[in-house]
């Protein structure tokens, strides 16, 4: 639970958004009783922020007309932090907001920058590598984001209308557990309410969200980071691998990353000679639209393999290797 501290932080935030916000919502936002929030309203008092208790059928509290927090102030190092985030999110694709927030906030800080600090930024900038976003990749609305990141927090149910892969539309309500950045895209894990089922959601798609009214209770078990993933590599698709290999998990994920396939250690005990030696060999699976790509992950795995299904891999396998063949003995 937050300290009290923070939580009178936490209010601070919600009256500086505008309005009146009544005690019921006060206390519902911070977890605590409405005594607990009229303590907290005094808490703000002692401290000068200018707190106005609002009577009526819609009172509650408010901060003064005209009140200002004075401005935040950062250090060299934390401005150079905060730029440098803004602007690698940007290019790496990563940035939820519109890109015109994105630069005007980075112009604001960058106009108040020491001229050493900028130009210490401008050093690190041009020694950076940003990969190419890649194609169709697309930033989520930062509404969107905004809305169901309240309901991941305050376990609410989100109204979301959705576009699918192939174009269909639909409304479901979500009960939204977490939200992950993977891969230059996002995407929030949760219950979808009407099916019952746990689903993943690129958030890009979601055209509109609002919440709810009720709550729900957050399951135990995986962060939305490992539902996300492990869901990836178990989605159905055309076609349905197994591997074994004669490797380290640490080997194997170097290449098949958690996304793409489950690993399983096997250990299988051998006999020659009269001696019993026990080999590890860990089970791969994964589910792939194509299969054109994994024979020249095998090969740069460099390990044993055995490949138990598909037969057609098998033979992308082999042709690979007669083509390296061919071309090696060329002069």
């Amino acid at each position: 639970m937050p300290r009290p501290t923070g939580r009178v932080l936490t209010l601070l935030e919600l009256l500086q958004s505008g309005g009146t916000r009544t005690v019921a919502e006060l206390a519902d936002r911070l977890d605590v009783d409405g005594r607990t929030v009229r303590r907290y309203v005094d808490h703000l008092i002692d401290l000068d922020v200018p707190v106005e208790s609002v009577r009526g059928r819609y009172g509650g509290y408010r901060l003064a007309p005209g009140y200002r927090l004075p401005p935040l102030m950062f250090s060299d190092e934390e401005a150079l932090a905060v730029l440098l985030g803004l602007v690698a999110g940007r290019r790496a694709g990563l940035t939820a907001a519109e890109r015109t927030a994105s630069e005007t906030a980075s112009a604001k800080i960058r106009r108040v920058l020491p001229r050493h600090v900028a130009a210490r930024l401008d050093a690190l900038l041009d020694s950076l590598a940003f990969t190419d976003r890649p194609a169709g990749s697309a930033a989520p609305d930062g509404g969107v984001l905004l809305t169901i990141a309240d309901g991941v927090r305050h376990h609410r149910p989100v109204s979301i209308r959705y576009t699918d892969g192939q174009g269909r539309r639909s409304e479901r309500t979500l009960h939204a557990y977490g939200i992950v950045a993977h891969a230059d895209r996002w995407y929030v894990t949760g219950r979808d309410a009407g099916s019952g089922e746990d689903r993943t959601f690129r958030l890009d798609r979601i055209a509109d969200a609002r919440t709810l009214p009720g709550s729900f209770e957050a399951p135990v078990g995986p962060a939305p980071a490992e539902r996300v993933v492990s869901g990836f590599a178990t989605a159905a698709y055309r076609h349905e691998v197994t591997l074994r290999f004669h490797a380290t998990v640490e080997e194997i994920r170097a290449h098949l990353p958690a996304s793409v396939a489950s690993l399983e250690e096997e250990h299988e005990s051998t006999t020659q000679g009269g001696r019993t030696t026990a080999e590890r060999w860990v089970r791969a699976e994964l589910r792939a639209e194509r299969l054109d790509w994994l024979p020249p992950v095998l090969a740069a795995i460099g390990r044993p393999f055995v490949i138990e299904r598909p037969d057609e891999l098998r033979d992308l396998v082999v042709a690979l290797a007669d083509r390296l063949a061919s071309y090696a003995r060329q002069s």
